[in-house]
């Protein structure tokens, strides 16, 4: 097996195609594996996953476990806290973690299992043939400026992101990813905990200025390290660039005020390490992964907001019902297919979920029945039941409802 992409879906696939007894090769386009990006969230349904790898004691030692789920409105008032994985009675923990700390554990376990040339890197991926025996991979631009050689294998699994070549081979005239004007800047700060430092904040609504706030890392002498999110709706015509490094004075305005008795905002933005400016970007679901011996996983499948700890998460479980499907099925097309229909609608509901009604929706919700103005008593304004039931309804669709989880 040939994959096509050593991100966070093509390394866990390669660890389950190892523990199903499946040979396979990682070819990855980065000259070098690094530690990159920022913090997400692992919720119990991808922990679940990573825990038939045995990876949760090494996630466990890096990640940060959340207890609480907070929802608070632009003026800091709380307007429901929920308790989060073990707390709420998941079988499995939730890991808040760095994205680069996720990543480093999967390869540092790939290289043990597999072995050190088991990830090849420097190789980007231009186009796939395929045969009635196999596929051939073609690669080119490696760091020194030569094309590589082909690589032959039995099937080839596109994990190669949001930008996939393979995905472009099947969808020529797809364009661009979609940009309906939400920029994000995401940043991480460390300082002292915030709300006994064990709890995922939301905070706020686009309209206004929206903020996620997470600790993803303890450190010695008490303090954290804070991954925040913050995400404001604009006018802007077009996408901006992908990982860009952002500037505080394009967003903080939105936030100048919130200084919260629990959180001092502005200043946790001001004393950040870095902030990086993202686009808000994703995909149309698409009708078809799988052409003959070739698939799409993960964001070269479905690229989706990252809303709700399901970016990685998606790829994780893709990863899980590809190699079941390969396991059950012994024609390796049939097994393409298999995966495709287990996976494909219910990742595109979440797709368009994200867009039209994330997790957050509470805050919403809340936001338009008070005209934007602090609330006197919550319970005027939204029932407790009211409030569950809208949570619920994502966790279901995302496949992350405790009983789903469990079972």
């Amino acid at each position: 097996m040939i994959i096509v992409g050593g991100g966070i879906g093509g390394l866990t696939l390669a660890l389950f195609l190892h523990r199903a007894g499946i040979p396979c090769r990682v070819y990855e386009s980065t000259p070098e594996i690094k530690a990159l990006g920022v913090g997400i969230n692992l919720l119990p349904h991808a922990t679940r996953e990573l825990a038939k790898l045995g990876l949760l004691d090494r996630l466990g030692a890096v990640a940060c476990e959340p207890q609480t789920r907070s929802y608070f409105n632009r003026w800091g008032q709380r307007v429901h806290t929920e308790p989060a994985g073990r707390s709420a009675g998941y079988d499995l923990p939730q890991y808040s973690i760095h994205r680069g700390d996720l990543h480093l554990v999967l390869f540092d376990a790939v290289k043990e299992r597999l072995g050190t040339d088991s990830v090849i890197t420097g190789h980007r991926c231009i186009r796939v043939d395929q045969d009635a025996d196999g596929v051939t991979v073609h690669f080119a631009d490696g760091p020194d400026g030569r094309h590589r050689a082909p690589a032959r294998g039995a099937v080839a699994i596109a994990c190669d992101g949001i930008h996939s070549a393979v995905r472009r081979q099947f969808y020529p005239d797809e364009g661009p990813p979609a940009f309906a004007g939400i920029n994000m800047w995401r940043g991480m700060t460390r300082r002292k905990p915030f709300l006994g430092g064990r709890t995922h904040a939301r905070v706020g609504t686009l309209a206004t200025g929206k903020m996620v706030i997470y600790p993803i890392r303890n450190f010695p002498d008490g303090t954290q390290l804070i991954n925040w999110v913050a995400e404001v709706q604009t006018d802007v015509a077009a996408k901006n660039d992908w990982s860009a490094v952002g500037r505080l004075e394009d967003f903080i305005g939105y936030f100048e005020n919130q200084t919260f008795d629990w959180l001092d905002i502005p200043q946790l933005f001001r004393d950040a390490e870095m902030i990086l400016e993202y686009p808000m970007v994703d995909r149309d679901p698409v009708a078809r992964w799988s052409f003959g011996r070739i698939t799409l996983l993960g964001d070269a499948a479905h690229p989706m907001y990252p809303r709700g700890g399901n970016g990685a998460a998606q790829s994780i479980l893709d990863a899980d019902a590809l190699v079941n499907a390969l396991v059950l099925e012994t024609d390796v097309e049939a097994a393409l297919l298999a995966y495709e229909g287990e996976r494909l609608e219910r990742t595109a509901k979440i797709v368009r979920t994200n867009r039209s009604e994330p997790p957050d929706v509470v805050i919403s919700i809340v936001e338009e029945r008070t005209g934007g103005k602090p609330f006197e008593r919550l319970e005027d304004v939204i029932s407790p039941a009211e409030l569950d039931a809208a949570l619920e309804r994502y966790r279901k669709i995302a496949g992350a409802d405790k009983a789903s989880v469990n079972r």
